[in-house]
């Protein structure tokens, strides 16, 4: 083995990490509006609140701990991060009260604040800029295998006990544990360059969105695109059930199929667009988007749900692996994880407005959500793909 392989090597235990992470979520998620629903008694209105309180805990914690793995190291992190993780899915499996498992969600979320970010930030210490959209497309690719293969065993497990599938989210993340352990190397300062005397500490250190103007522009529209996404997972499984289209357990295939759909095409189409220039490939991911909001729209029936996924697991493909990329350029190698963390804030805020909007809107109308996100996904795309131009035509500072 050359050495090359050798330093590339952290970045695909990074990526295999994706897979146990999504693993985690994909058992879960699905079925926790139900759960919700059924086990806890929660109103409709109100499950998208106890599901923010998921990406509340990561937001809460971020500006605390968002940039921690830029001092402590790598390794150390993700190995607090996987066990807080892992271990607040096996307390959910206890909860039966709205008042407790929003605590433990909130403390879920406080160890997961850093836990993506700092895998996204193991790739960007190892791989060259030229190839990081490559990296993090093969990290996509296992994380899609990973919400293909957590949904279809919460099908299983659900069939026992919604509650059961919380058990299975926490075994996913402690086999992430396990492997940080025994194979992950630290990878702080590989590939840097001369650093700073000065450390910056604080807010401002640990949120750089506050004083990089490329870097907050681009958050803020990637948040308000991802936000329809966001609906479409605590949405659609209440508006399948209430139609009367799937079972909890055909909910959770529906999710297999969109993220087998996207591990098998995401290498293909990275590939072949790697010529596209970032503003086509936001617009064309739009326009999926908008095509499956139109879809559900229309009609609620299984070929229909089927046509929305696929329209909405190639728009992901097409559009993916564009963020951490373009991020990752902007960060210097001693702000990296800080730079990512901050990309973590954004998808926290998405987690906590999205579930909350959309469950609010689908308790005011049972189209509501796919009407609104239809232009909010057009305006959202349009500033995206306008603001990754502007960022790629400057001079990193």
């Amino acid at each position: 083995m050359n050495l090359l392989t050798l330093v590339r090597k952290p970045a695909y235990l990074a990526a295999l990490l994706f897979l146990f992470i999504s693993i985690g979520d994909g058992v879960m998620l699905p079925f926790f509006a139900l759960w919700a629903q059924k086990d806890a008694g929660v109103p409709v209105a109100w499950i998208g609140m106890l599901f923010g309180c998921y990406a509340g805990g990561e937001l809460l914690a971020t500006p605390l701990l968002g940039g921690i793995a830029d001092r402590l190291g790598r390794r150390p992190v993700l190995l607090a991060s996987t066990l807080g993780v892992g271990g607040g899915f096996l307390l959910l499996s206890f909860c039966h009260g709205v008042v407790a498992t929003a605590a433990v969600l909130l403390l879920i979320g406080a160890f997961e604040s850093v836990l993506h970010p700092t895998v996204f930030t193991v790739i960007g210490d190892v791989v060259p800029q030229d190839e990081t959209r490559h990296y993090f497309a093969v990290a996509r690719v296992l994380s899609s295998i990973g919400r293909a293969i957590g949904p279809a065993i919460g099908a299983l497990l659900v069939l026992r006990s919604l509650s059961t599938v919380f058990v299975g989210s926490a075994i996913a993340l402690l086999s992430a544990a396990t492997l940080v352990v025994c194979l992950l190397p630290e990878t702080l300062g590989t590939g840097a360059g001369e650093e700073d005397d000065e450390e910056e500490e604080g807010f401002s250190a640990l949120l750089p969105a506050l004083r990089d103007r490329r870097l907050g522009g681009l958050l803020l529209c990637f948040m308000l695109l991802e936000l329809s996404g966001s609906w479409v997972e605590t949405v659609l499984p209440l508006s399948v059930h209430a139609a009367g289209t799937l079972s909890p357990s055909g909910v959770g295939l529906l999710f297999t199929f969109g993220s087998i759909l996207t591990a098998v095409l995401q290498i293909p189409v990275t590939r072949l667009t790697a010529r596209f220039n970032a503003r086509c490939l936001v617009l064309a991911s739009a326009a999926l988007s908008i095509a499956a909001l139109g879809v559900l729209l229309a009609s609620p029936s299984l070929v229909a749900l089927v046509v929305a996924v696929t329209c909405f697991s190639t728009a992901d493909v097409v559009c993916g692996p564009l963020m951490p990329s373009a991020v990752n350029e902007l960060a210097a190698p001693k702000t990296r994880a800080t730079y990512m963390a901050a990309v973590s804030v954004a998808n926290d805020v998405k987690d906590t407005i999205g579930p909350a909007s959309g469950t609010l809107l689908f308790a005011i109308a049972a189209s509501l959500p796919w009407v609104a996100g239809i232009p909010l996904v057009g305006l959202a795309a349009w500033g995206l793909a306008a603001t990754l131009a502007q960022s790629a035509s400057r001079p990193t500072v």
